[in-house]
């Protein structure tokens, strides 16, 4: 990562804008906290964008910090050279904010497809493994979607240290979910750690706890440039009684959004670093108990870290611009309202679609002998199968797609094969189901096998 332009000194600049009478410029062009496209720039871009008229870049930084000085709000949290975390919320952020208020607890957009309680399942299960799959390819695991979500469905084990830390954090998953409702401890923690590295790390006892005074260690990127240096071991258990304390509190001297709260959970976790491995999946999976703890729970289907992927460079930018800013947690922030809104956008897109293709099986079979006769996990299937001829099904991976008993996945398959729509082949000592070549044929012709 290109190493940034750290902010030149504030009252270097006042003082020369004084001094060309630059004053009387403050109170008659006022700036703003963001630029006129509403980005809240680090002066690593600020510096190369055009400056007000009758001022240098250096001049517009000024005005522009003083902006955002008089907005600014202090946190609990403090560095390592013991200087306060703050952040602010300028207009767009605060228009983010109401953005993921209306579509992410409950709002106007919820879709049929997460409110019934017959199909939500389905979806839920498929969103714990993107962001399972996506958390673990951030951090290098190597495996492909496909393999990856084939693991998980047929609950086989990991073959690869790429599919453990998939399977790991699938379960970690799961754990928050279950947790939604427990106060956040530093012991729940340490065990969400566990879940996330278990067989993963060249230490296994590394495992949930925390780094010991001789594993003191350093962020880098892939050139082997160090990001950022985390405080020591002997702070690490005030700091996360501090984490738990500040999770767990429901008022505060100054309100804090829910959504900024879990924000600055994921922040400090990944500031501390207090693991020698495992601390960006376990912040991410932090960042969703809390969402979900505080009513937020369009955010179980929602993969921030399949967002990330798509831009790791900014994650890591809007970390560094925090820790070169005067702990301005306000970068980070921006920067995760975006992924939030895009993962929302993301997650309503692929309900709209997977929608129409049961609506376009459940039609093709409307005019048939078997209307009435399929339930909605069997549709789901034939759609599936319409549009992927070669693929396989076994009663252990449909349970856990559609998280039901494995007696009614099993029935549900049968029904398949006896109706003629599925062949059952032996494998081994189990069998598989796998889609015949003439399928579409056998669904619109008039007579099916009964």
């Amino acid at each position: 990562m290109r190493i940034l332009q750290k902010p030149p000194d504030l009252d270097h600049i006042l003082r020369e804008l004084i001094q060309s009478d630059g004053a009387n410029w403050i109170t008659s062009n006022p700036v703003k906290p963001t630029d006129y496209k509403g980005r809240y720039l680090h002066w690593d871009e600020l510096r190369l964008k055009p400056p007000p008229t009758g001022l240098n870049p250096k001049q517009h930084w000024l005005l522009t910090k003083i902006a955002r000085n008089a907005i600014i709000k202090q946190l609990p949290f403090l560095d390592k050279n013991n200087q306060s975390f703050k952040y602010c919320i300028p207009d767009p952020a605060a228009e983010m904010l109401h953005q993921i208020d209306q579509n992410a607890s409950g709002g106007i957009r919820m879709a049929e497809a997460i409110t019934n309680e017959h199909t939500r399942n389905v979806y839920l299960i498929n969103s714990l493994m993107e962001e399972a799959i996506h958390s673990s390819q951030l951090e290098g695991a190597v495996t492909t979607r496909k393999e990856a979500k084939q693991m998980l469905r047929q609950k086989r084990k990991p073959r690869a240290q790429g599919e453990r830390m998939i399977f790991n954090n699938y379960a970690a998953m799961e754990f928050v979910r279950e947790a939604k409702n427990d106060p956040l401890t530093p012991a729940m923690i340490l065990e969400l750690h566990r879940v996330v590295t278990r067989d993963t790390l060249s230490d296994p006892g590394s495992a949930g706890r925390l780094r010991l005074p001789n594993e003191q260690i350093n962020v880098i990127d892939h050139q082997g440039q160090v990001l950022h240096n985390p405080p020591v071991s002997e702070t690490l258990p005030k700091r996360l009684e501090l984490l738990c304390n500040f999770a767990n509190q429901e008022k505060y001297e100054s309100f804090i959004h829910p959504v900024v709260k879990a924000i600055l959970l994921h922040f400090i976790l990944a500031y501390d670093h207090p693991f020698v491995d495992g601390n960006g999946r376990t912040a991410r999976a932090l960042f969703y108990w809390s969402m979900v703890r505080q009513g937020y729970w369009l955010a179980e289907f929602l993969s921030i870290s399949q967002i990330i992927k798509q831009g790791p460079a900014k994650y890591g930018r809007a970390f560094l611009y925090t820790t070169t800013d005067d702990n301005d947690v306000t970068y980070f922030i921006m920067h995760q309202l975006k992924v939030i809104i895009r993962a929302i956008e993301q997650l309503y897109r692929y309900l709209e679609r997977k929608t129409n293709e049961l609506k376009s099986a459940a039609q093709l079979i409307e005019k048939t002998r078997l209307k009435n006769k399929l339930n909605h996990r069997q549709l789901a299937i034939l759609d599936y199968a319409l549009r992927h001829p070669a693929a396989q099904y076994q009663i252990k991976e449909h349970q856990t797609t559609h998280n039901i008993a494995y007696q009614t996945a099993r029935t549900d398959l049968l029904k398949l094969a006896e109706l003629g729509l599925l062949l059952k082949i032996k494998e081994g000592l189990s069998h598989v189901f796998v889609t015949p070549t003439d399928l579409k044929d056998r669904l619109t012709q008039e007579k099916v096998a009964e």
